[in-house]
């Protein structure tokens, strides 16, 4: 029998859902952050909007459970002594950023009028960043272990620390007599903290240990759930952040030997309630309050955005955070935050703030959530046209003399290195160009000749000696960059011979449209040698694994190209691919039956680390089924793809 309830909570589900599969792509491909097209689906959805769900705030209660496990997960890649060397950011710098901001928003407020304990009310609100969107949008750029991103996590759990006297003090600015019971709730957090602390070094290995024991793993994806919530419940129970609790108590576990595991289970539960989470942010604007008195909002919005951010852009310039995280600094943090959703909350069932004003402030809060991302976009764009135009950083050598070296290296990081140090050893020349300042100052501290520029400028190629040259390595770590570097090769340099790195396989492919005739990918080579590891470590003779690779390796690169031409066809590469696989396997079982005695002739025990161009056993050259096989493992393999080495590492 169908309920009527499990019909509303099936309705719900498939609203929710279809919204994030339908934003988050279409916002990906608008070139935008996936937080963006969470709050665009909440805002169509919303009571604002199609009004497909009129209740917004019960799904941010549930959906505020994302950001718990997000701080749990964190706190798991935080052992407690790297906490303990972040204890000054977190108290210094995070209650420079807290109490500064809120004491000029205060003073700004009262000083244009606005009754006190509104001024600090609102003041105390707006001076909390979100901490989902800021470490989020951290995760999302993989920015979580640069100087910035240590500094936003810092600050956001210096906020989480500060909710209990936020919280405390709401009551004091309605004249309530609250101060015993501040202070009361003050110690029972302190308690609350101290008892899982404390039971935690105790308790939650050892009982980790034995759950583990049952040998039934959803039953340890249970108890890692349970972990989360109960620590999240005692903690809201004091009047804590759910979060801060959750944060300690995957600080607990970040030494265990459940790290790895508990990561894995709460993954994708913690991915799927955050996208939740944002579009519940989004259905909570208040667009009646908006357009009632849309001046006010957005002098609200602008005003406490530039107030916070002129503290942090004072706090940068005083922190060690290079210029070039700035940026992402001082937005992340300038937001407002889902914690200030709770203080106005809070401020207007005391009677401090009423409850159209309230409403004004959370609207605000909102709107600067969904703009940091565009913020971020845009701070992005800037950057890229100041670093165009902007002369070389002090100390890095110009490319302002014509080069006439057979070879331009674009790129000389991990990559672009192994290249020109095998040129170099062979007494060849090339002129190197990398657009990091920073990587261009710490190789010449290295002895070596680079210069700053970006090789997507046409003029810095002609300089380069791109009329002259023979050769054009694209090592540049970046998709785009590579092929607009490409693109400008081939139409104003054709004579050129392009070798460039490929970061996957679509990479690949862009590049093989155009033309481009020594492709390596960058992970492939070293990945074929690690399962060549793999096969000799399960027992597999030296000489047979490479041989077995080698043939892997040929195989593959025919694939390459036979999928080439139907890019686009997705149900033609699925079977190509399919069958691929299929011919692979019966090959390489046929190699396995013949190869133990096909190779013991020849006495190949092991290689050295450059065999792959230069010891080949003799029957290593054998065709392949298709014939494409003749010379594999030497320079003359499928030129398509490099197969010779150039720039092999």
């Amino acid at each position: 029998m169908e309920h009527t309830s499990s019909g509303g909570w099936l309705t719900s589900s498939l609203v929710y859902l279809a919204a994030a599969v339908l934003a988050v792509p279409l916002a990906r491909l608008a070139g935008l952050s996936a937080i963006v097209g969470y709050l665009a689906a909440g805002i169509v959805i919303g009571p604002f909007g199609l009004r497909l769900v009129s209740d917004p705030q019960a799904m941010l209660h549930v959906a505020e459970f994302g950001v718990v496990l997000m701080l749990f997960l964190v706190g798991l890649e935080l052992e407690p002594r790297r906490l303990w060397a972040l204890r000054r950011p977190i108290f210094g710098w995070g209650s420079v950023q807290t109490v500064g901001s809120a004491a000029l928003l205060a003073g700004m407020g009262m000083a244009l009028g606005v009754p006190p304990a509104w001024a600090v009310v609102a003041a105390l609100g707006l001076a909390l960043s979100s901490t989902a969107i800021g470490l989020g949008v951290l995760a999302e750029r993989n920015l979580m272990g640069t100087t910035a991103g240590r500094s936003v996590l810092s600050v956001a759990l210096f906020q989480d620390v500060a909710a209990i006297p936020i919280l405390a003090a709401v009551p004091l600015l309605a004249g309530a007599q609250a101060g015993e019971g501040g202070l009361w709730s003050v110690a029972r957090a302190m308690a609350v903290i101290a008892l899982i602390v404390g039971g935690g070094r105790l308790l939650l290995r050892p009982a980790l240990r034995w759950i583990a024991g049952s040998r039934t793993p959803e039953i340890f994806t249970a108890a890692a759930l349970l972990l989360v919530v109960a620590t999240a419940a005692l903690m809201q129970a004091v009047g804590l952040s759910m979060a801060l609790g959750a944060f300690l108590a995957g600080v607990l576990l970040a030494e265990s030997e459940y790290r790895r595991e508990l990561e894995t289970d709460l993954e994708p539960f913690k991915g799927l309630l955050l996208g939740l989470f944002f579009i519940a942010v989004g259905m909570t604007i208040d667009f009646d309050a908006v357009a009632a008195r849309p001046l006010v909002v957005a002098g609200l919005v602008l005003g406490f955005l530039a107030v916070k951010a002129a503290v942090l852009v004072g706090m940068a310039h005083a922190m060690p955070i290079p210029g070039a995280e700035r940026a992402v600094f001082v937005i992340l943090l300038a937001q407002g935050g889902e914690f200030g959703f709770v203080v106005f909350q809070a401020a207007a069932q005391a009677g401090v703030v009423p409850g159209a004003v309230s409403s004004l402030l959370v609207a605000a809060v909102a709107l600067s959530m969904l703009l940091s991302p565009l913020l971020l976009l845009a701070a992005d764009a800037y950057a890229r046209r100041r670093s165009a135009a902007a002369p070389p950083p002090a100390g890095m050598e110009p490319l302002a003399e014509p080069q006439d070296a057979p070879v331009i290296i674009a790129g000389f990081g991990r990559y672009g290195q192994i290249v020109g140090r095998l040129l170099f050893a062979n007494g060849l020349r090339a002129t190197v160009l990398e657009h990091d300042a920073a990587q261009v100052e710490s190789l010449r501290r290295w002895g070596w000749r680079v210069f700053y520029g970006d090789a997507t400028r046409l003029d810095l190629l002609r300089t380069a000696g791109a009329e002259r040259a023979r050769v054009l390595v694209v090592a540049v770590d970046d998709v785009e960059q590579s092929l607009r570097i490409v693109d400008l090769a081939r139409e104003h340099f054709p004579h050129l011979a392009v070798v460039a790195r490929a970061r996957n396989a679509q990479h690949w492919y862009a590049l093989h449209r155009r033309g481009v005739g020594h492709l390596e990918r960058e992970t492939f080579e070293s990945a074929l040698r690690s399962g060549r590891g793999v096969l000799e470590a399960l027992g597999t003779p030296p000489h047979e694994a490479r041989h077995l690779a080698m043939t892997f390796r040929r195989h593959n690169l025919q694939q390459l190209h036979a999928l080439a031409p139907h890019q686009g066809d997705e149900a033609r590469l699925i079977a190509l691919a399919q069958a691929g696989r299929q011919q692979l396997e019966q090959m390489l079982a046929q190699e396995r039956g013949r190869a133990t005695a096909h190779h013991h002739a020849a006495g190949w025990v092991a290689d050295d680390p450059v065999d792959q161009s230069t010891r080949v056993p003799s029957d290593a050259a054998a065709p392949s089924p298709s014939g494409a096989g003749a010379g594999a493992g030497t320079a003359g393999t499928s030129s398509a793809d490099g197969a010779g080495g150039t720039g092999r590492g």
